[in-house]
Protein backbone atom coordinates (compact mmCIF):
# COMPACT_ATOMS: atom_id res chain seq x y z
CA UNK A 1 0.00 0.00 0.00
CA UNK A 2 1.12 3.45 -0.71
CA UNK A 3 0.80 6.10 1.39
CA UNK A 4 0.65 9.78 0.28
CA UNK A 5 1.88 12.58 2.43
CA UNK A 6 -0.28 15.24 0.87
CA UNK A 7 2.34 18.00 2.48
CA UNK A 8 5.31 16.65 0.71
CA UNK A 9 3.29 16.79 -2.17
CA UNK A 10 2.06 20.31 -2.04
CA UNK A 11 5.17 21.20 -1.39
CA UNK A 12 6.99 19.87 -4.20
CA UNK A 13 4.14 21.24 -6.39
CA UNK A 14 4.87 24.74 -4.90
CA UNK A 15 8.30 24.59 -5.77
CA UNK A 16 7.65 23.34 -9.00
CA UNK A 17 5.18 25.75 -9.89
CA UNK A 18 8.14 28.28 -8.70
CA UNK A 19 10.81 27.12 -10.99
CA UNK A 20 7.83 26.92 -13.70
CA UNK A 21 7.60 30.87 -13.12
CA UNK A 22 11.70 31.45 -12.44
CA UNK A 23 12.44 29.70 -15.50
CA UNK A 24 9.43 32.18 -17.62
CA UNK A 25 11.03 35.30 -16.19
CA UNK A 26 14.38 34.15 -17.00
CA UNK A 27 13.74 32.70 -20.47
CA UNK A 28 12.07 36.35 -21.39
CA UNK A 29 14.65 38.52 -19.69
CA UNK A 30 17.34 36.56 -21.66
CA UNK A 31 15.44 36.01 -25.29
CA UNK A 32 13.56 39.77 -25.44
CA UNK A 33 14.81 42.95 -26.18
CA UNK A 34 14.59 45.55 -23.07
CA UNK A 35 15.95 47.06 -20.20
CA UNK A 36 15.26 45.64 -16.39
CA UNK A 37 16.77 46.53 -12.94
CA UNK A 38 16.77 44.96 -9.65
CA UNK A 39 17.68 45.92 -5.99
CA UNK A 40 19.55 44.17 -3.54
CA UNK A 41 19.72 45.42 -0.06
CA UNK A 42 23.02 43.61 0.70
CA UNK A 43 22.80 44.45 4.70
CA UNK A 44 19.37 42.85 5.35
CA UNK A 45 19.69 40.04 2.76
CA UNK A 46 16.01 40.90 0.81
CA UNK A 47 15.28 42.55 -2.17
CA UNK A 48 14.97 46.00 -1.61
CA UNK A 49 10.84 47.10 -1.74
CA UNK A 50 10.12 50.68 -2.47
CA UNK A 51 13.10 51.54 -3.52
CA UNK A 52 12.53 55.06 -5.56
CA UNK A 53 14.80 54.65 -9.38
CA UNK A 54 14.43 57.89 -12.27
CA UNK A 55 15.78 56.61 -15.53
CA UNK A 56 17.15 58.64 -18.02
CA UNK A 57 18.44 58.94 -21.36
CA UNK A 58 21.29 61.07 -22.39
CA UNK A 59 20.55 63.72 -25.03
CA UNK A 60 23.39 66.00 -26.07
CA UNK A 61 25.07 67.26 -22.85
CA UNK A 62 22.28 66.20 -20.39
CA UNK A 63 20.15 63.17 -18.92
CA UNK A 64 16.40 63.46 -20.11
CA UNK A 65 13.95 62.22 -17.41
CA UNK A 66 11.88 59.08 -19.05
CA UNK A 67 10.24 57.50 -16.07
CA UNK A 68 10.36 57.18 -11.74
CA UNK A 69 9.69 53.73 -10.51
CA UNK A 70 9.42 52.08 -7.22
CA UNK A 71 10.50 48.42 -6.92
CA UNK A 72 7.59 45.94 -5.43
CA UNK A 73 8.51 43.21 -2.86
CA UNK A 74 10.64 41.33 -5.21
CA UNK A 75 12.90 44.98 -5.67
CA UNK A 76 12.21 44.77 -9.16
CA UNK A 77 9.81 47.31 -10.99
CA UNK A 78 6.46 46.25 -12.39
CA UNK A 79 7.58 46.46 -16.09
CA UNK A 80 10.41 46.58 -18.03
CA UNK A 81 11.93 49.83 -18.06
CA UNK A 82 12.70 49.44 -21.57
CA UNK A 83 10.67 47.06 -24.10
CA UNK A 84 11.19 45.87 -27.54
CA UNK A 85 9.47 48.30 -29.08
CA UNK A 86 11.18 51.06 -27.18
CA UNK A 87 14.47 49.72 -27.08
CA UNK A 88 17.62 51.79 -28.52
CA UNK A 89 21.17 52.20 -28.26
CA UNK A 90 21.96 55.23 -26.45
CA UNK A 91 23.73 56.19 -23.18
CA UNK A 92 21.26 55.81 -20.08
CA UNK A 93 20.97 56.75 -16.34
CA UNK A 94 19.66 55.02 -13.40
CA UNK A 95 19.40 57.12 -9.59
CA UNK A 96 18.61 55.03 -6.76
CA UNK A 97 17.43 56.97 -4.05
CA UNK A 98 19.14 54.19 -1.25
CA UNK A 99 19.19 56.96 1.42
CA UNK A 100 15.38 57.13 1.35
CA UNK A 101 15.18 53.37 1.43
CA UNK A 102 17.23 52.76 4.53
CA UNK A 103 15.27 55.73 6.26
CA UNK A 104 12.09 53.92 5.59
CA UNK A 105 13.72 50.37 7.01
CA UNK A 106 14.55 52.35 10.15
CA UNK A 107 18.61 51.74 9.47
CA UNK A 108 20.53 53.78 11.35
CA UNK A 109 22.97 55.62 9.61
CA UNK A 110 24.36 59.19 10.14
CA UNK A 111 22.87 62.04 9.17
CA UNK A 112 23.80 63.20 6.76
CA UNK A 113 23.88 59.67 5.49
CA UNK A 114 26.80 58.18 3.47
CA UNK A 115 25.08 57.09 0.22
CA UNK A 116 22.22 59.39 -0.47
CA UNK A 117 21.71 58.21 -4.42
CA UNK A 118 23.74 55.33 -6.55
CA UNK A 119 23.76 56.73 -9.96
CA UNK A 120 24.62 54.37 -12.47
CA UNK A 121 25.47 55.25 -15.69
CA UNK A 122 25.79 52.92 -18.89
CA UNK A 123 25.71 52.17 -22.78
CA UNK A 124 23.43 50.34 -24.35
CA UNK A 125 25.04 49.52 -28.05
CA UNK A 126 22.60 46.61 -29.30
CA UNK A 127 18.90 47.16 -29.40
CA UNK A 128 18.54 43.59 -29.69
CA UNK A 129 19.64 42.95 -26.70
CA UNK A 130 18.29 42.50 -23.09
CA UNK A 131 20.02 44.74 -20.90
CA UNK A 132 19.92 43.56 -16.75
CA UNK A 133 21.22 46.27 -14.20
CA UNK A 134 21.12 44.92 -10.71
CA UNK A 135 22.33 46.91 -7.99
CA UNK A 136 23.37 45.51 -4.44
CA UNK A 137 23.19 47.77 -2.06
CA UNK A 138 24.10 48.92 1.75
CA UNK A 139 24.55 51.76 3.79
CA UNK A 140 27.96 52.45 2.73
CA UNK A 141 28.51 50.63 -0.50
CA UNK A 142 26.92 49.53 -3.67
CA UNK A 143 28.03 47.29 -6.71
CA UNK A 144 26.59 46.67 -10.18
CA UNK A 145 27.04 44.61 -12.95
CA UNK A 146 25.52 43.50 -16.43
CA UNK A 147 23.38 40.94 -15.05
CA UNK A 148 21.11 38.66 -17.41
Amino acid sequence: MTVVNRRGLLGAGSAMLAVAAFANRTAWAAGSPGLTTHVLDTASGKPGEGVKIEFSVLEGETYKLLATVTTNADGRNAQPLLTPENMKAGKYQLVFYVGEYFAKQGTVVPNPPFLEKAVIQFGMADATAHYHVPILVSPWSYTTYRGS
